[in-house]
């Protein structure tokens, strides 16, 4: 929701810019005001460059464009693939031994999306730009699942979280700068109260705190299990649109709900089997 106070007037690139050189702002005066080491070597730069480029700079430019062509609704389908492509890259990777459980709790939660946003996609009309859309919001998740694995990586070589953020949101906003520099992308800035709002949300509450809580708990409990939050996310959403919004609570949305929630359950539980 606060991404589609970010379209319009300044270009996705730039807003990523700014987006990024601020919450790297608040994390390295953090580390600072903390006492933090924010000293590593040329091999941990390495680790939160990539994170950066994956993350911080392809991912959201992938999925600030694809919001351009598609509702939010269709990004929201597109990106729980992401649960998917953790379970699959967690395995190519790291060799994760995935139960039988957290297979068919991945499919219930992607069923759930599909029924809580199947009346809105119905609506859609599946033109050449919304299928461009879709395929940019897809191939963003897959930069993110990328990306959760250079995390899981780099916390196995004992990278501390919040610092690999502060770095690695630093390279992914140069990153994006430089990419925008490329593209022609002009410099300009917003000062409207939905735009500096949705900014300054997007920074401390989308990217701080949310990257923050979401790379740790990866390193607890695995990419393959920490990917359910992509499920989770649009199912917050509708909870806020139901509190704010006046949607009307109907039986898509309380199936919907049933089937992400069991998923849930059998995603972030233990089975005795794994394949």
């Amino acid at each position: 929701m606060a991404i589609e106070f970010q379209l319009g007037v300044v270009e996705p690139e730039v807003s990523i810019v700014y987006r990024y050189a601020a919450a790297s702002g608040i994390l390295f005066i953090w580390c600072r005001i903390k006492g933090l080491d924010l000293r590593f070597n040329l091999i941990s730069h390495r680790w939160f460059a990539l994170m950066g480029l994956l993350m911080f700079c392809l991912n959201y430019i992938l999925a600030y464009r694809a919001q351009i062509y598609i509702t939010s609704a269709l990004s929201a389908i597109a990106f729980s693939a992401m649960l998917w492509m953790n379970i699959i890259n967690s395995r190519l990777f790291f060799g994760a031994r995935v139960g039988g459980r957290i297979y068919f709790g991945a499919f219930l939660g992607i069923a759930g999306i599909v029924v809580l946003f199947g009346p809105q996609v119905d609506e859609v009309s599946l033109s050449d730009g919304v299928f461009y859309g879709s395929m940019l919001a897809v191939i963003g998740a897959l930069m993110a699942s990328f990306g959760n694995m250079a995390s899981q990586a780099a916390q196995k070589a004992k990278l501390p979280v919040v610092q690999s953020n502060a770095w690695s949101m630093l390279y992914g906003g140069l990153m994006t700068f430089m990419v925008a520099l490329v593209e022609g992308r002009e410099f300009t800035f917003d000062p409207s109260v939905g735009y500096v709002i949705s900014l300054a949300y997007l920074a401390v509450f989308g990217s701080v705190i949310a990257f923050g809580a979401y790379l740790t708990l990866l390193g607890r409990i695995g990419a393959h299990r920490a990917g359910y939050a992509s499920v989770m996310f649009p199912v917050v959403a509708l909870i806020l649109s139901m509190m704010f919004e006046g949607l009307a609570l109907d039986m898509s949305i309380v199936s919907g709900f049933a089937l992400v929630l069991t998923g849930n359950l059998l995603v972030l539980t233990r089975g005795p089997k794994t394949y």
